[in-house]
């Protein structure tokens, strides 16, 4: 990743700094098995992981300039393309009364919904670490950020562009061709080092939380094409040559536009919800919504527990596109939070489609503190297809539980 400029300022503000470093972070062990045979070969049935998360922070002038650093790195004992390292974080923040600046390498993240982030848009995903998508690279930038009365404006700078990461040959959930990410290919002759541009406006209007949200530049979600093909002809595509003489596919980063709005509105234990965007210069402009409800029920059945339905409608018009799954879905899902001192949460669901009643996906997320230092956590998730071109027909194998044993120092 070319950022040596960015984080070589970031060392030169820490060292100016006479302040102390203040050490946290998370280092832990993740086993993940599959209930099924795979699907292709090379995949084991069981992987075990190890990763750690440090953060280093320090803050001068009175708190006004701060630099945080948070590096990540796990090692994988099945997929290789899952051992990596990442800069999650290394920034310089600096404050004032009516505004703040970021520069360095950050995450943001943009959006209300619970099922799909469709405005998200700043952060590339972490295509190796979790199948929900949640987990993000770490992205070049410079944010400039000033608010008031009339709402809080944010502007980005996105000097290069971070590339998705896919499982390798041996990793599960996966196509059945390995993604070969090393062999990209850009719309933009500047490849990754396109300067993209990014804006949103966000205001608290009474019970109303209202985001808009423009991004021009390079899209996260890749197409997955064969080289010399034009977007135009995207849906003919064959598999190409990889470097070891086996077939691969390869992700297309097209140049795009697109507008986003985000809403949540607070009415009494109900929480509405929506993210609508329209994107143009992929192989197929489209719009794309995500609409629903959270109703939490507090001291449910007369306990201490509070108990949350979840309620979401997904909408996309593109049907040719890997990575969008929600064309027509439902999602259906219980929130239960058990209030006690380990902060033990239940998150449970499932995804239908309603063009194909037999292709859906379910997950439960669940975690607790053993103790101050120690929590664990257990995941969920399971997927079925019988229809070739549908995404869950080529995960259709890889049912897993992923079972987490993190510490925090």
């Amino acid at each position: 990743m070319s950022i040596r400029l960015l984080s070589a300022s970031l060392v030169l503000a820490s060292a100016g700094a006479s302040a102390s470093v203040d050490i946290s972070g998370s280092a832990g062990v993740e086993a993940r098995y599959f209930f099924q045979e795979a699907a292709y070969q090379h995949q084991d049935r069981a992987q075990q992981s190890l990763f750690v998360e440090p953060e280093f922070y320090t803050e001068w002038n009175d708190g006004t300039d701060s630099v945080l650093f948070r590096p990540f790195a796990r090692v994988d004992s099945a997929d290789s393309e899952r051992s990596h390292i990442d800069i999650r974080e290394l920034q310089w923040l600096h404050l004032a009364d009516t505004w703040e600046t970021r520069v360095g390498v950050g995450k943001v993240f943009w959006g209300q919904t619970e099922s799909l982030h469709l405005v998200d848009i700043i952060n590339q995903t972490d295509g190796v670490e979790g199948v929900d998508g949640e987990d993000k690279l770490g992205q070049p930038m410079i944010n400039y950020r000033t608010f008031g009365d009339w709402g809080t404006l944010s502007a980005y700078v996105l000097p290069y562009f971070r590339e998705r990461t896919f499982p390798g040959e041996d990793g599960r959930l996966r196509p059945p061709l390995p993604i070969d990410g090393d062999a990209a290919i850009y719309e933009s002759g500047a490849e990754e080092h396109h300067v993209d541009y990014a804006l949103r406006w966000q205001k608290s209007m009474g019970d109303w939380e209202v985001g808009l949200s423009w991004f021009d530049g390079t899209s996260r979600e890749p197409e997955l094409i064969a080289p010399g093909v034009t977007p135009d002809e995207l849906k003919d595509v064959a598999p190409v040559i990889g470097p070891n003489g086996e077939p691969v596919i390869v992700p297309y980063y097209a140049q795009i536009n697109q507008f986003g709005v985000d809403l949540l509105k607070v009415q009494g234990a109900w929480l509405l919800k929506f993210e609508g965007i329209y994107r143009t210069g992929q192989s197929e402009d489209f719009t794309a919504m995500v609409a629903g409800f959270e109703r939490t029920s507090v001291g449910v059945f007369g306990t201490q527990y509070d108990l949350g339905l979840l309620v979401e409608y997904q909408y996309d018009e593109r049907d040719d596109n890997f990575f969008a799954t929600g064309q027509n879905d439902i999602m259906a899902g219980v929130r239960w939070n058990l209030n006690d001192i380990d902060g033990t949460e239940v998150l449970a669901g499932v995804i239908q489609d309603l063009d194909e009643s037999d292709t859906y996906s379910a997950f439960i997320e669940a975690s607790s503190r053993m103790t101050d230092a120690w929590r664990w956590r257990l995941d969920g998730y399971f997927f079925s297809s019988n229809n070739p071109t549908e995404t869950y027909y080529f995960v259709r194998r890889d049912d897993h539980v992923q079972f987490t044993l993190e510490y925090f120092f």
